[in-house]
């Protein structure tokens, strides 16, 4: 679904209707932000997280978003935090380890990067946070295989919505969508999208001209869905994780 000012406000009209919340109302957000140890393999690695809204004192279940890539970061996210302004949902948004603000693992191979550690990353956030036992898990993209496979896997107790935005249950139909979309392309544009990350910079430069139609359409580009993108094709971007999908 194509990203633009109307569908970031029906989104969130939407999610306010499915979490069954009642009028809007104004309020100051409390902004909380720092680094949770993970501990992985013998290793300890840091998760960056950033809560909107008070924890300590809510009144409605926190909302845990797992954003897309792999290999991204939450900023693109951030829209979301207006439930916590608007409807006094806390908002918990993080980077998911080897991308962004949390601990980079470039000397990783991509065997490193599975499911299941993405999987315990997000336990380990959800019980420093101590809101395991309540929660509403909303995953983009990436973010919606990583919910799916989280609920599937583990069966979290503490799960009481699962919201899935842009993902896919099968990625040959998936890539076959991608496909006919294409066509409506120059040659360039399908030859940097075939090519992926086995040529990043043709790679980008058809990323960006396809989302321009197909998925953030605002122009210019918010500055926070740049950002994201350039955590992984930017001149200090990091493509290890993206690299290893």
């Amino acid at each position: 679904m194509p990203t633009n000012n109307r569908s970031c406000s029906r989104l969130l009209s939407f999610l306010t209707a499915v979490l069954g919340l009642g009028t809007s109302y104004a309020s100051s957000s409390v902004i909380v932000e720092g680094s949770i140890p993970f501990a992985h393999g013998g290793e300890t690695y840091q998760t960056f997280y950033k809560v909107f809204g008070n924890l300590t004192t809510r009144t409605h279940t926190p909302l845990v978003v797992l954003h897309g890539g792999p290999g991204l970061s939450h900023d693109y996210l951030l829209p979301l935090s207006d439930l916590s302004t608007h409807h006094a949902i806390p908002v918990i948004l993080y980077d998911q380890i080897g991308n962004a603000r949390s601990t980079h693992l470039r000397d990783k191979p991509a065997s490193f990067f599975t499911i299941d550690l993405f999987i315990d990353e997000l336990e380990n956030l959800l019980a420093h946070l101590s809101v395991e036992n309540s929660f509403d898990l909303f995953g983009h993209s990436w973010g919606g295989i990583l919910g799916t496979e989280f609920e599937v896997r583990r069966r979290p107790a503490g799960l009481r919505h699962l919201i899935l935005s842009d993902s896919l249950a099968s990625m040959e139909l998936w890539q076959e969508s991608n496909a006919q979309l294409l066509k409506a392309f120059p040659k360039d544009v399908q030859e940097g999208m075939a090519a992926g990350m086995k040529d990043p910079a043709a790679y980008q430069n058809a990323l960006r001209r396809f989302h321009a139609v197909h998925g953030c359409r605002v122009k210019p580009m918010p500055k926070e869905f740049v950002f994201s993108i350039d955590q992984v094709f930017g001149s200090n971007g990091d493509p290890t994780v993206a690299s290893s999908s």
